[in-house]
């Protein structure tokens, strides 16, 4: 009974992944045959890079928005979208009846804060010659102050509403706050539109982010700096953001890469594709067919030169691209299984690394 417990053992963690080294897998000729197993020789790698789709992005803080800032009436638009534009450039103009009425709270406002500016004077006055009480000196001084402070208050209200103080007119310039592109046009000619309804959205569309996604494994392998390149047309940048999170659907990473030289020649929006320099070309290039996931981790199966076994060895992904992966933890020359590696998995069992 007790040797057939002591024998029983190595079957028992085999089956279960707790061996700690990795098991060979025999396997017969007519396994092979039913499995459909063919192995391929692992090549080098050197000057295969990782190619991946991207969409052409604009940076967050080359974006603004001209909205209008006050209800009203759009009676003319300068620009479409597509069309280059300079800041301080009219780019429409609205008639908002709002506007005549803060220009006359303004023009109240202002009237009440110079009586109560000379008002002061007066009476500083008064007081230095003993004529007044201090007490109504503090009235005075109080008076004025909350004068002072709605003359300041209307006064921004028109500003923020496109108006200017001083000048009566029921029409609104919106003016470019940057040099840039219209991207877009939210207002047609003749519509009425509420405060802060965006007119137009423009940017700068110089430098612009490649917004890829990246298989989680081959992420971790990038870092800020990763040259870039844009296939077609042929462009150069570098990596400057990783995400930090995972799609739960794709098990893909967001990483951005900014291009400087050339981005005239990129539209936002645009799909394109790009190849990441990961890793300076280290590993060897294998079929994707070759890697299986097992136990958390990614392995391919190594045949012996010289037995009918197969090797399963844990390896890691440095690239990832059409039909093909880049990885390291393989020799270029050895015979590596790309095809029935889903057999020799299940033959390993799924509970546990092999």
């Amino acid at each position: 009974m007790n040797k057939a417990i002591y024998c029983a053992i190595p079957l028992f963690l085999f089956a279960c992944g707790m061996t700690g080294a990795a098991t060979n897998l025999e396997v017969s000729e007519s396994q092979r045959q039913a499995l459909g197993i063919e192995t391929q020789v692992a090549g080098s790698a050197t000057t295969s890079n990782t190619r991946l789709p991207a969409r052409v992005e604009v940076p967050p803080t080359q974006v603004r928005i001209l909205a209008a800032p006050a209800p009203g009436l759009v009676e003319m638009l300068a620009v479409v979208p597509g069309e280059t534009v300079r800041r301080g450039q009219v780019l429409a103009r609205l008639k908002s009846p709002q506007v005549l009425e803060l220009q006359r709270d303004v023009l109240q406002s202002s009237a009440q804060a110079t009586l109560w500016r000379q008002n002061l004077k007066r009476d500083e006055q008064l007081f230095a010659e003993g004529l007044i009480t201090e007490s109504r000196l503090q009235g005075t001084r109080a008076a004025a102050s909350q004068a002072f402070a709605q003359e300041a208050e209307r006064s921004r209200g028109l500003q923020l509403a496109g108006g200017k103080p001083g000048k009566v007119g029921d029409s609104l310039a919106l003016v470019a706050t940057i040099d840039g592109v219209v991207l877009e046009q939210g207002a047609q000619l003749g519509q009425r539109v509420e405060a802060a309804m965006p007119i137009y959205r423009l940017a700068s569309l110089s430098p612009l982010w490649l917004e890829i996604q990246v298989p989680q494994a081959l992420a971790t392998t990038l870092r800020t700096g990763t040259a870039v390149k844009v296939v077609n047309p042929p462009l150069q940048g570098k990596l400057v953001a990783i995400g930090r999170s995972v799609d739960p659907l794709s098990q893909s990473v967001v990483v951005r890469a900014e291009i400087r030289a050339g981005a005239a020649q990129l539209i936002p929006g645009q799909l394109l594709e790009v190849e990441l320099d990961s890793q300076g070309g280290q590993g060897v290039q294998l079929p994707s067919s070759a890697v299986v996931r097992h136990a958390g981790g990614a392995w391919v199966f190594v045949a012996s030169p010289s037995t009918n076994a197969f090797e399963p060895r844990q390896v890691t992904i440095v690239g990832q691209g059409g039909t093909s992966i880049k990885v390291t933890g393989i020799r270029p020359g050895e015979q590596v299984v790309v095809k029935g590696a889903s057999g020799l998995k299940a033959m390993l069992g799924e509970s546990g690394a092999p």
